[in-house]
């Protein structure tokens, strides 16, 4: 590795918290049951230098998509027109994944209006889900759900306008989003943080498997390696170094993707110690892959005009 890894981060978050784009959940009271925790360490601004500064050597960070960051609902379309804003005067997100109100008779005018951005790719509007996985079973069918019709009606937009849905559920709901997804041929999916394997126990284990592999099936999803923080256990590098691999396995290495999530990973582990458990990953699995996840995949999945 002696000569500079050009790398895209396919998922990390801004916010200036100066009145550009306002987030509650940063600026007014702290949400609760937040899934890492306290998350005070957070709570201030996190701009493009900040996330190049964490960069370490032996790399150049050449692209990056931003993810929508819970910005007040009302502010979809000023947070996007925010990241082109951004991306003008430092070249960096080089795209955008914004937010829609699925199951809202305004979503198709938040979808077109987003769309005057040339950054803009797709959205992450999040189902309801169940906050644990014996909840699973009592939320199904419900308003807002992956069962949801009217809600899912957002994800036939997005496959009208050739845009992609970020998939991110906790992984006892993985399951539910492959059924959902056969109706959606096309659709370009790009599911987050590694399925969310919160629940670490054997059979929590074997839920998160089994979902993962039945997304897996869908030649049209791929996955961010990312976030494997969890709410009920400690930071364990072993254990999430054997996940990732196994996420390599299922998904194959042309369909999975850097992440970092900065600066909300940041509660769990340094940028540099990230990078480097997905570099140990790829050179168990697959060396010869390191290319495309660190950087090939992205560019592909998310269109991004790069010349690297």
């Amino acid at each position: 590795m002696n000569a500079v890894q050009p790398l895209i981060d396919a998922h990390h978050h801004l916010w200036a918290l100066d009145g550009s784009v306002t987030y509650p959940w940063l600026e007014d009271r702290p949400a609760v049951g937040f899934f890492l925790g306290d998350y005070r360490a957070i709570r201030k601004p996190f701009l493009v230098a900040d996330l190049k500064s964490l960069i370490p050597e032996g790399y150049r960070l050449v692209g990056s998509v931003h993810c929508e960051a819970e910005a007040e609902r009302r502010q979809a379309v000023r947070e996007t027109l925010w990241i082109a804003a951004t991306h003008e005067l430092h070249g960096l997100p080089t795209a955008h994944v914004g937010w829609a109100a699925f199951g809202r008779p305004e979503c198709a005018a938040q979808l077109d209006a987003q769309m005057a951005s040339p950054l803009f790719r797709g959205v992450r509007a999040k189902p309801l889900t169940a906050a644990t996985p014996d909840k699973a079973a009592h939320v199904r069918g419900d308003s807002g759900t992956l069962q949801d019709r009217h809600w899912c009606k957002g994800l036939s937009l997005l496959a009208e306008r050739g845009l992609s849905w970020d998939l991110r559920v906790p992984a006892w709901h993985l399951q539910e989003a492959a059924d959902t997804l056969e109706a959606f041929p096309g659709l370009r999916v790009i599911l987050n943080h590694t399925g969310l394997p919160w629940d670490r126990s054997p059979q929590g284990l074997a839920t998160w498997r089994s979902g993962m592999r039945a997304l897996a099936a869908n030649p049209d999803v791929a996955v961010k390696l990312s976030e494997l923080g969890t709410p009920w256990h400690d930071w364990d590098a072993s254990a999430n170094l054997d996940l990732l691999c196994e996420t390599l396995v299922l998904f194959g290495p042309e369909r999975c993707l850097f992440a970092s999530n900065f600066p909300v990973s940041s509660l769990r582990v340094r940028y540099r110690d990230w990078l480097a458990l997905i570099e140990d990953a790829v050179a168990r699995v697959d060396p010869d892959s390191r290319q495309a996840i660190l950087h090939d995949n992205t560019k592909r999945w998310y269109r991004l005009p790069l010349t690297h």
